[in-house]
């Protein structure tokens, strides 16, 4: 069984608007609505967990009920930082649950087609995320605005959600974690744990809403 988790329990700090932006209007449906889609039309997810604010579980089954969101089973309160939430979601995760994908509500623009091709692919290897190649020149900076070193960009690569496990591994990972690590992504809890992560190339637009800039790029894109 293949379970996915979406996560949508951030605070939208960045944002600036002081709502949860999992809920605000993107087009015709609420954020968190594009995800719930995409995976509901996935054919190799078999089931749905969703974890959000506490004050969000009734809007979240409501939400799932107008959109006809069937593989939805599970809607769960997050913790307060974003690994928190996701150990909400591994713990909910049926007993026969052989692999789980992990995806933030944030990132609307994800496909079907993005879900199926790591499904796939987490059945050869332990964890595997979508990514994308960087094509700016990148600059480190230590501290305040002064550049101290140019980067190899041909290394680096910024990786998205969907990210999909074997779960087992994954757990394993989540407890092997130090009390002072801050991962900001599954990812990098299995590197920590010494397990290899496979990129897969997304050539396709999916970024992450955190501005009301990435609001404003994200409906056009979404425009038919």
């Amino acid at each position: 069984m293949t379970t996915a988790i979406i996560l949508a329990a951030g605070k939208s700090e960045r944002l600036g608007t002081g709502a949860d932006k999992a809920f605000l209007s993107l087009g015709n449906k609420p954020v968190v609505a594009w995800s719930l889609l995409a995976f509901e039309r996935c054919p190799l997810i078999d089931n749905i967990i969703l974890v959000v604010r506490k004050d969000q579980i009734l809007a979240s089954k409501a939400v799932a009920k107008m959109f006809g969101i069937s593989k939805l089973t599970k809607v769960l309160p997050g913790g307060n930082k974003r690994p928190d939430s996701v150990l909400v979601g591994l713990a909910a995760c049926d007993f026969d649950t052989k692999y789980v994908v992990i995806h933030d509500a944030a990132r609307p623009l994800v496909t079907s087609e993005n879900i199926s091709e790591i499904v796939k692919l987490v059945k050869r290897n332990a964890a595997v995320t979508l990514g994308r190649k960087i094509v700016d020149t990148v600059k480190r900076v230590d501290k305040g605005t002064v550049v101290v070193a140019t980067e190899d960009r041909e290394k680096l690569w910024t990786v998205q959600t969907p990210q999909a496990f074997n779960i087992k591994a994954l757990k394993d990972a989540y407890a092997k974690l130090p009390g002072d690590a801050s991962p900001t992504d599954d990812c990098q809890v299995m590197e920590l744990a010494g397990e290899s992560v496979k990129i897969l190339e997304n050539r396709k637009p999916n970024i992450k809403i955190t501005t009301i800039e990435d609001f404003e790029i994200a409906s056009a894109l979404l425009k038919p």
